[in-house]
C-alpha cells in the first residue's frame, strides 16, 4: 500500500501542478495567457480566478504529506474543481465547442478530480 501510496501523491503533485502553473500564467499574463482579449474589468477578473486556482492547486499540495488523513480537504478540494468544470461544460451548450486547451481543463477539472477522489478514499480506508 506504500506504493499506491506514494503514486497517489505523485499524480495529485502533478495533477494540482496544473492549476498552480495555470494559475500563476494568469497572474503573471493576465487575459493573454489565455489568448482573450477583453476590457480591463474582463483583465481584472482573469486574475481574479487564477489566484483562486493557485489557492486550489496549493490546497491540494497540502494534502501530499498526510493524503491518507486529509480526505475532508481533499474532497472539498475537488468538489470545487468539479464544480468550476461542470460550469466550463455547460457553457459548451451556450458558446459552442471551445479551444483544445479548454478542453483540456474540462477533463482536468470533472474526470481527475473525480478518480483522485476515488483513489484516495481506497488509500484512506487502507491506512
Amino acid at each position: 500500500m506504500r506504493l499506491e501510496t506514494r503514486l497517489l501523491q505523485l499524480c495529485v503533485f502533478l495533477a494540482a501542478g496544473v492549476a498552480v502553473a495555470a494559475g500563476l500564467g494568469g497572474a503573471i499574463g493576465g487575459a493573454r495567457f489565455f489568448s482573450l482579449a477583453g476590457d480591463v474589468g474582463a483583465a481584472s477578473h482573469v486574475h481574479y480566478l487564477s489566484g483562486l486556482l493557485f489557492a486550489i492547486g496549493l490546497g491540494f499540495w497540502s494534502t501530499i504529506p498526510d493524503i491518507a488523513h486529509r480526505t475532508a480537504r481533499f474532497r472539498l478540494l475537488a468538489a470545487i474543481v468539479v464544480c468550476g468544470g461542470l460550469f466550463r461544460f455547460a457553457a459548451i451548450f451556450r458558446d459552442g465547442m471551445p479551444g483544445h486547451w479548454a478542453l483540456f481543463g474540462l477533463v482536468n477539472e470533472t474526470a481527475v478530480p473525480l478518480l483522485l477522489c476515488l483513489w484516495q478514499a481506497r488509500v484512506a480506508k487502507a491506512g
